[in-house]
């Protein structure tokens, strides 16, 4: 009798021991986020304090706007104490002689001629012809019209006109106008101290200008 195995057989036909015949278990992979690429997290690590820098530096340029540099600080200080001394003169000429020589628009003038001595607004030609011409449209305001306010209104309105008329501009005097119809003063008071006003703080600005820390001044006189 044949005793030779079928070529058909099957090593584990028949076997009946544990787990004879039995799939080999698979084991499932748990899902994982895929890996960043190489470089990326310190890439982004160094872009962080760029944009910082970039958007510090937008704030900076918007904050600074387009206004001229700030002057030196020895040119502020020469400003400051200049505009200081030659308004406390006008306090004190005003107590000698009893009268108010010291006005706002004084005020504004010596702004002009300390801060700015360089503008054409600052110049002894605006400084002391923009304030005579804008006090005397006031006056002639107000005694055609009377001391309103739509008078005052209507002299500051004119009185920057008349400047422009002639070559006298000088912003601070508009206010003298409108001060010279609510206030209603004697013209032949009023007309002489507001001169001499205006040329005290004339000749202190040019004494400023004279220290080397400002601008020339003036840059012409008429």
């Amino acid at each position: 009798m044949d005793t030779t195995p079928s070529p058909d057989a099957s090593p584990s036909a028949g076997a009946t021991g544990p787990g004879a015949g039995a799939p080999a278990a698979v084991t499932a992979a748990e899902p994982t986020a895929p890996a960043a690429p190489a470089g990326l997290t310190a890439v982004g690590t160094a872009e962080e304090p760029a944009r910082a820098r970039s958007a510090r530096t937008a704030l900076a340029a918007a904050l600074a706007g387009r206004a001229p540099a700030r002057a030196p600080l020895s040119a502020i200080a020469v400003a400051t104490v200049a505009g200081a001394a030659g308004l406390l003169l006008l306090v004190v000429i005003g107590a000698v002689l009893d009268q108010p020589v010291l006005i706002p628009p004084l005020a504004a003038s010596a702004a002009l001629v300390f801060a700015a001595p360089s503008l054409p607004l600052a110049q002894p030609r605006g400084v002391v012809g923009g304030q005579l011409v804008s006090a005397s449209v006031g006056l002639l305001a107000v005694a055609v019209a009377g001391d309103s306010l739509w008078t005052a209104a209507v002299a500051g309105g004119l009185a920057v006109g008349a400047m422009a008329l002639a070559r006298t501009p000088h912003s601070p005097a508009a206010a003298t106008a409108v001060i010279a119809v609510l206030a209603d003063p004697d013209p032949a008071l009023f007309l002489p101290l507001l001169l001499l006003g205006a040329l005290v703080l004339v000749a202190v600005g040019v004494a400023a200008g004279r220290t080397g820390k400002t601008a020339r001044y003036p840059v012409y006189w008429w």
